[in-house]
């Protein structure tokens, strides 16, 4: 039987990348009756309750960082050779230490660990994205020589992983295209919804924490530029003549352009059509897309995206950026409008909020489209990927 192993360097509930790891994590039941051993290693202590509870029958074990990992980390980013170190990285102890005496056969990374390429052995690295590259001309990736460290954590991970993991078909392409040697190491493994936002309970104490407008148009995004949400402001403004009670709500931690869509809301006296939530805990989000009339998503990010999975597994229609491989993954299950456009963003938004068949058949197609998302369609592809790993 051969040892699975999945590092955990995210804390719980730490974004889109947690929710990856989660879905692996889960899958990691169906590895034993396909003769795998999981075993998980976590660096944040948060884990332990989460997994004692959720995933109580998984071998685990607590392992540190230290000042040696965060050097490690650092000069392989700035172009230390990533061979040399995989060969030496035993002897200098650290976070492949640790994880080596687990005695795993295989090692997969969800976070996109620089320990995908720094580990001996066999290992699975994963590439959420190449927006460094595809959208340079935003300052989270690429301000303060963030653009060349991404550039080289992602040469080292393409040149030393086993395997690498990305979102989708176009993921794959883009990979393919910035590092071509890695053709035959790259597997498609699709984000899936996360498994909190199954739960159609209405969380404790919900409508006094949420004064939630009538109509309104839902985006969970943390407030960083790339998210457009000043754009999406300006759209709701328009939109506004057609359906004078439509509201936005937005959930997310204020990032780089937080101050920047605050101004632009009192600009256009729009304060009281605006909610702004900050953090919102996993156990809130199925209900506010509930309660909404559609998820409106005017990212210039992708490949692909977590929100638009959590609308359609809680029934909720979309629109959606018409960018990368936001079709791919939603299909007809959402309304597609040019980013760049406020007018265009407008006129979705209209659409959403005054067209009771169109949200029908979003809502059914998404139905369709969630099934084929599965968790049991994810279990069978990660099998299949482990076994092209392990297989000489």
């Amino acid at each position: 039987m051969k040892r699975v192993g999945l590092y955990l360097s995210v804390p719980p509930h730490g974004g889109g990348t947690f929710q990856y790891a989660s879905s692996i994590l889960t899958a990691f039941r169906s590895l034993a009756g396909a003769g795998y051993h999981p075993v998980v290693a976590y660096a944040h202590p948060a884990w332990a309750g989460w997994l004692r509870c959720e995933h109580g029958g998984i071998e685990h074990h607590l392992v540190t960082n230290g000042l040696r990992d965060t050097i490690a980390r650092s000069l392989l980013r700035a172009g230390v050779p990533a061979a040399g170190f995989r060969r030496s990285s035993l002897r200098l102890g650290g976070m492949e230490g640790q994880l080596h005496a687990l005695q795993c056969d295989l090692w997969i990374f969800p976070a996109q660990d620089y320990l995908s390429y720094s580990m001996p052995g066999p290992t699975i690295g994963t590439i959420h994205d190449l927006m460094h590259r595809h959208e340079s001309r935003f300052p989270e990736v690429s301000v303060m020589g963030l653009y060349h460290r991404r550039e080289q954590h992602y040469r080292n991970m393409c040149s030393g992983a086993t395997a690498i993991l990305v979102d989708s078909e176009l993921g794959k392409q883009h990979v393919l295209e910035a590092y071509p040697s890695c053709a035959a190491r790259i597997h498609v493994l699709p984000y899936i919804a996360p498994s909190y936002i199954a739960d159609n309970r209405i969380p404790d104490d919900f409508d006094n924490r949420y004064r939630l407008p009538a109509c309104y148009l839902f985006y969970p995004a943390q407030f960083w530029r790339h998210k457009n949400h000043t754009r999406l402001v300006q759209a709701l403004a328009l939109a506004r003549a057609s359906v004078p009670d439509l509201s936005l709500v937005l959930a997310g931690s204020e990032k780089n352009s937080g101050r920047l869509v605050r101004s632009t809301v009192r600009r256009l006296g729009l304060s009281g059509s605006v909610s702004f939530l900050g953090y919102v805990p996993d156990e809130d989000i199925a209900e506010l897309y509930r309660r909404s009339c559609g998820l409106v998503m005017p990212t210039f990010f992708g490949p692909t995206n977590i929100p638009p999975l959590e609308a359609m597994a809680t029934g909720t229609p979309m629109a959606l950026s018409d960018i990368y491989a936001m079709r791919e993954q939603s299909g007809d299950a959402a309304i597609y409008f040019d980013p760049y456009s406020i007018e265009s963003i407008s006129q979705a938004m209209v659409a959403l909020a005054s067209s009771d068949d169109l949200r029908g058949r979003l809502i059914r197609q998404g139905a369709i489209r969630h099934r084929e998302l599965s968790q049991a369609s994810f279990d069978q592809r990660l099998v299949s990927i482990l076994l092209a790993t392990l297989t000489p």
